[in-house]
């Protein structure tokens, strides 16, 4: 994660989502030095294949404003709401859609979870979807 941190200080970005990070379970991890000490993932068990892992990278500064941690969904999305100016507020989510080749159920339950997670926050914040969704070349929301 520091060769992340530090490309990310360099190319000064606030927020990262980043997928296929292979790691387990969920949790957080302080990177001290780089100004990205957060990070943030939802995965599988250990015992399970680890490559659909959604992770958050988040900046200090950025980190000390939002008013609680992001959420995870499932191993292939997690949330984040960040206050803008005043008293408005973005959600941001972080997504991993399954590969064309993944069994109809998986997709259906990836996007009906998106599509539900669409409808939690706030009508009143902006919506930023981050992610890969892989070899789709149609995406309807």
């Amino acid at each position: 994660m520091a060769i992340v941190a530090r490309e990310l200080a360099h190319y000064k970005m606030g927020i990262a989502a980043l997928s296929e990070t292979r790691l387990s379970e969920q949790g957080q991890l302080v990177e001290v030095g780089a100004g990205y000490p957060f990070f943030f993932w939802s995965g599988r068990p250990k015992a399970k294949q680890r490559n659909a892992v959604v992770t958050f990278a988040i900046r200090n500064d950025i980190m000390g404003r939002l008013p609680c941690l992001p959420q995870r969904i499932n191993d292939r999305l997690r949330s984040l709401r960040l206050p803008l100016q005043r008293v408005n507020f973005a959600t941001i989510i972080s997504a991993y859609a399954p590969l064309m080749t993944s069994s109809d159920a998986v997709k259906d339950k990836f996007y009906e979870d998106l599509h539900n997670l669409f409808g939690t926050g706030p009508k009143a914040d902006k919506l930023i979807v981050l992610g890969a969704f892989n070899d789709h070349s149609l995406l309807l929301l």
